[in-house]
């Protein structure tokens, strides 16, 4: 086997440099996304209520029109 080559020191600087920006920048965008996923998981929990109300009236309508037919 071939024993391993040591590495660079600017090498080794670069690539923990750009570790701890992408860790940094990371960071930062899930700061900036994490209020618009909650705002866009509100309104999706306030359409669901919509939703489920639009449904129960249209049963009790369907059950009102099958019992007047009936």
């Amino acid at each position: 086997m071939v024993p391993p080559v040591a590495v660079s020191p600017l090498i080794k600087t670069a690539r923990y440099s750009a570790l701890i920006a992408g860790i940094i920048y990371g960071k930062q965008r899930y700061d900036y996304l994490k209020p618009i996923g909650a705002e866009d998981k509100r309104i999706a929990e306030e359409e669901k209520k919509v939703r489920d109300e639009e449904l129960r009236i249209a049963k009790e309508i369907e059950e009102r029109a099958e019992s007047i037919l009936k």
